[in-house]
């Protein structure tokens, strides 16, 4: 079994890690995002969340900080992501060695994507160890629990899997070199990414995505992880699993 751990967690070696921090005091970061969505593909008014932001970055941060207090459910910690901090990340530059944390101002690589804008979004973890780690450990580190993961082999297993065992909500996956969210609606699956063809982050239907290719996937709940919630909410530590010596 650990054999079988290494092995994967080998396979899913990030194409996303960086040194360097972008240098620059966020609290007086005004940002005006460079999106560029396809609507012929999707349909931002059909999925009910938003792809423009309203306001700055600071003060989105700020109300999910102050409206997480009360949040009674994941479907309320997917809200805040998908519509009041990932608008901000569209249109983003990736680069393999980026990490900003400041949306549409320096560069972002696929793995600090996810671990910047959870941290943003108040889940106590840090952003770098998680986003230096391959993509197996990543969904270890967000799912707490064995239970809360499943490695899934083909892109045919997928789709019959995420059909048949997933019901709609916001998850983390892990790919052989990739890693980003998959959003869950009506059985429809779409994948937020820091996206290394596109150069951006962006969102796509996640099976006409050529990002999305892969021979693995480790699939990790975000917002029906009740316990990854709980730690949302009372803030405490989600500690970044990392590879056995």
């Amino acid at each position: 079994m650990r054999a079988l751990l290494i092995f994967i967690g080998t396979s899913l070696l990030l194409s996303c890690q960086s040194q360097e921090e972008i240098k620059g005091d966020p609290s007086v970061v005004s940002v005006i995002p460079n999106v560029e969505i396809d609507s012929s593909k999707v349909d931002s008014t059909a999925l009910g969340i938003v792809f423009v932001p309203t306001g700055t970055y600071n003060a989105a941060k700020f109300k999910v900080k102050n409206a997480k207090k009360s949040a009674s459910s994941g479907k309320d910690f997917e809200n805040y992501l998908l519509n009041e901090i990932i608008p901000h990340w569209y249109g983003t530059e990736w680069d393999f060695n980026g990490y900003t944390s400041v949306p549409n101002q320096g560069v972002i690589a696929c793995g600090y994507f996810v671990s910047t804008t959870l941290l943003h979004m108040g889940i106590n973890v840090n952003r770098y160890k998680m986003a230096q780690q391959a993509g197996l450990y990543e969904a270890q580190t967000l799912a707490l629990t064995e239970s809360n993961y499943r490695t899934i082999r083909g892109s045919d297993s997928l789709k019959v899997i995420l059909k048949r065992d997933y019901s709609d909500g916001i998850y983390f996956v892990g790919l052989d070199n990739h890693v980003g969210y998959l959003y869950i609606k009506d059985q429809v699956p779409y994948f937020i990414h820091s996206n290394y063809i596109e150069d951006k982050v962006m969102i796509e239907k996640a099976f006409y995505a050529p990002a999305f290719e892969s021979g693995i996937y480790v699939i990790a709940e975000i917002s029906t992880n009740e316990e990854l919630m709980d730690r949302w909410r009372s803030g405490a530590i989600v500690p970044v699993v990392l590879p056995k010596k």
